[in-house]
């Protein structure tokens, strides 16, 4: 392969997961692997057009946003873990655990009789879903080799991409049509069809180890603590209470002390949770600043876009929608066809490729003339979407093709578990650019009108100014992962022949 270069030294003597029976064949695993990603990837599409009936049902209007945060925070936190329990006990039974916990999340969620209550049961589908994210892309990885591995995973995003469109109309209509607990009833026959698929398709052939494996429940822990306050605090900060008061200084305190303790922890540990090498190895370090910067950006379209295009362009929710739906269109599209581009240019040139053309993308948006023609912020996201189909991908085949098989869970894991932080510390950080940029021209609008009214032009101008200050943030974050990429990322990534 071109641009890459071979290090046999990361082997590892476990067996590849291949399929059952005397003649493997992975479709069915395949399968079952695209219905388990599907569970993750509607999970909050889903909700989201269905909220009104929700709290009509259930009340409880100020706790809401938890049916979303309570969800990411359980995913973020689990997914080092799971990634480490794959490694140390095997992908199939991981896996099963996890889509067993989001079924009965799932269900639970289905019987909720408050918002309390619900809320507490979405948590319960994030302690599955973070298993299912991270060890589904493992086992996409272990199916095949570098050269086909870009294709197992353009499939996988093809199915976030048909989430996106799928998920709020499927929302819409058991709200409307139906019951909203049928949004999470559906997720039964979903889920059972995946895990029939797996417990009779999926096979692991692994070599039984010279002792008995033991689990860092200490290092797990102070995981949770640590990751749990970090996204509690940047979930509530400038919401519940200001950013400078007192809850929001103590929360980021105590998870830089739970975090401090974590390390101290994980370095006496037999087998920690997160290991050292994860942090030492210049591959994956620059991809997980990649990716959390990614997570950053992307805060900017999928949160701030749908409100410009309604609040600015004056467009209704479904066109507003297909506003951001092209993003989501172009981006499996271009990640199929780059596993052409970097097997000839190798894995960081096609990241920086992708993450260069995207920044320039996140820095023309501000440029747009104020409540022009919808097609615009249309054909940027476009664009967006296919220079991000060209940095992500490689990043994810790039590192889990320079571990070998007992260390690519933990890997695959840890990237996962940086772009999640990422999200939670751009929605932190570009909402409060968002609410200081309104604050400031609305209270300047009243300055200037007769009788202290804002106008609703004045309105519409100082959105169009807060998002616009949002995609320049989202830029800036773009050229960060541009600047890792390139000083961090070593030209070739170290690839471990395939087993």
């Amino acid at each position: 392969m071109s641009g890459q270069a071979h290090d046999a030294t990361g082997t590892s003597g476990a067996r590849a997961v291949r399929d059952a029976g005397p003649t493997p064949r992975r479709g069915p695993v395949v399968a079952a692997l695209m219905l388990a990603m599907a569970l993750a990837a509607m999970d909050s599409t889903i909700i989201s057009t269905a909220v009104p009936q929700i709290v009509g049902d259930l009340g409880g209007f100020s706790l809401f946003s938890w049916l979303f945060s309570g969800y990411l925070l359980a995913v973020t936190v689990t997914l080092p873990v799971y990634g480490k329990l794959a490694d140390t006990f095997g992908r199939k039974p991981v896996l099963v655990v996890g889509i067993v916990a989001f079924l009965v999340g799932s269900l639970l969620c289905a019987g909720a009789w408050n918002m309390a209550s619900l809320i507490a049961f979405r948590v319960v589908q994030g302690l599955g879903g973070g298993a299912i994210q991270g060890t589904v892309q493992t086992v996409a990885a272990d199916l095949y080799g570098l050269k086909e591995r870009g294709r197992i995973q353009a499939a996988l995003s093809s199915v976030w991409a048909t989430a996106a469109v799928a998920g709020p109309l499927l929302g819409g209509f058991f709200a409307g049509y139906a019951d909203w607990r049928w949004i999470f009833l559906v997720n039964v026959p979903i889920g059972a069809a995946a895990l029939l698929l797996i417990v009779r398709h999926l096979a692991e052939h692994r070599e039984r180890p010279a002792r008995r494996p033991s689990i860092d429940w200490a290092g797990a822990g102070g995981l949770f603590v640590a990751g749990g306050l970090l996204l509690f605090a940047l979930v509530q900060g400038g919401v519940a209470w200001p950013w400078l008061s007192w809850p929001s200084l103590g929360l980021l305190a105590g998870s830089a002390l739970a975090a401090a303790a974590t390390a101290v922890l994980e370095r006496r540990a037999a087998e920690p949770v997160i290991p050292g090498w994860v942090w030492r190895r210049r591959p994956i370090v620059a991809v997980n600043l990649a990716l959390g910067a990614l997570g950053v950006l992307m805060v900017a379209p999928t949160v701030f876009l749908p409100t410009y295009a309604q609040a600015v362009l004056g467009l209704g929710p479904i066109a507003a929608g297909f506003v951001l739906s092209t993003m989501t269109l172009s981006w499996p599209l271009s990640a199929a066809l780059s596993p052409r581009l970097y097997l000839r240019v190798g894995f960081r040139n096609s990241a920086l490729i992708g993450m260069s053309c995207a920044t320039l993308v996140l820095a023309a948006f501000p440029l747009l003339p104020f409540a022009g023609p919808g097609w615009q912020p249309a054909a940027l996201m476009l664009l967006l979407g296919m220079a991000l189909g060209i940095f992500q991908l490689p990043l994810i085949v790039g590192v889990q093709s320079t571990v070998g098989y007992d260390r690519r869970g933990t890997a695959t894991s840890s990237i996962l578990f940086c772009r999640q932080v990422g999200q939670s510390v751009g929605a932190a950080l570009f909402g409060a650019v968002a609410n200081a940029t309104l604050a400031h021209k609305v209270s300047f609008s009243r300055l200037q009108e007769p009788g202290g009214a804002a106008l609703p032009d004045a309105l519409r101008h100082a959105v169009s100014t807060a998002v616009s200050h949002v995609f320049v943030g989202a830029a800036v974050a773009a050229a960060l992962a541009v600047a890792v990429l390139a000083l961090v990322a070593p030209r070739r990534f170290p690839v471990v022949p395939d087993e």
